[in-house]
């Protein structure tokens, strides 16, 4: 039984609540609701524009909603600030690669691993027991990664100088690093060849159904998005257009009209 089979009857882990967002007159989300279960790889799909960026700035508390709640495990994240949201269990990367160039791979993904530390500029500088104990276990964390990413051949490289197919390896290692609940994915396929993306896909069902991670999936990719997907929220000019499974979703005629294309268009 796979990870989204487990979940059916479960409590949703992440429930989007009428959520709007408002940019000056601009409604760049307009009263969006679903809900994200445990185990769940939810695709999130729709033309430029449509509001998919716009929702992963709420979820990840860049973006304040005009209107609306944001729940996971039953609690509103709304009142937590941005650098606090991945210790709820929220991770994220970016279409456009967020990684500090001229820090190697190793220390890339270390960052992220911070959120889970508890030491302090007093605690390191007396390099107290439980800091090294700690410390130790955060390189530990870190070997896992590298390895589990097949990335270790790069480990002690600066990212600057790395393929752009590896560098979104390595952001996502600085996410897994955070021991995230929910892993936002924001366009992880852009930029990769077809045999990245496939490696890509295997990859994101892996994380879920290996380290028991819910994956909430922006992609333009479809055949990525109908292939690893457990269900599907199309959006178009802010609204849901629709929701489903993958192959509910793929033949709506709505979707089709709006974000596939159509015979009249």
């Amino acid at each position: 039984m796979t990870q989204a089979q487990v979940a059916q009857g479960q409590q949703p882990l992440l429930a989007v609540r009428d959520v709007s967002v408002v940019f000056g007159g601009i409604v760049a989300l307009n009263g969006v609701t679903f809900d994200m279960k445990k185990g769940q790889i939810l695709g999130l799909i729709g033309p430029n524009g449509a509001g998919k960026t716009t929702l992963f700035n709420c979820l990840s508390r860049l973006y304040q909603p005009s209107k609306g709640e944001i729940l996971m495990e039953g609690e509103s994240i709304l009142t937590r600030q941005p650098q606090k949201i991945a210790e709820i269990g929220i991770g994220r990367t970016f279409q456009n690669v967020a990684l500090f160039p001229r820090l190697t791979v190793r220390d890339n993904i270390r960052i992220g691993g911070h959120c889970r530390t508890k030491s302090d500029v007093v605690s390191d500088a007396l390099k107290l027991p439980w800091v090294r104990t700690e410390e130790r276990r955060l390189n530990e964390k870190v070997d896992e990664i590298l390895s589990y990413l097949e990335l270790h051949d790069v480990a002690d490289r600066e990212v600057a100088g790395l393929p752009f197919g590896t560098q979104k390896r390595v952001e996502l290692g600085r996410a897994l690093a955070a021991e995230p609940k929910i892993l936002l994915l924001d366009e992880p396929a852009g930029g990769l060849n077809h045999e990245e993306v496939y490696v890509l896909g295997d990859l994101i069902c892996r994380i879920r159904d290996q380290r028991h991670i819910t994956v909430l999936l922006v992609e333009h990719h479809m055949g990525l998005v109908m292939k690893i997907a457990d269900h599907v929220v199309a959006l178009n000019f802010g609204k849901k257009l629709a929701e489903g499974t993958p192959s509910q979703v793929q033949s709506d005629p709505d979707v089709i009209k709006a974000y596939l294309g159509s015979k009249d268009q």
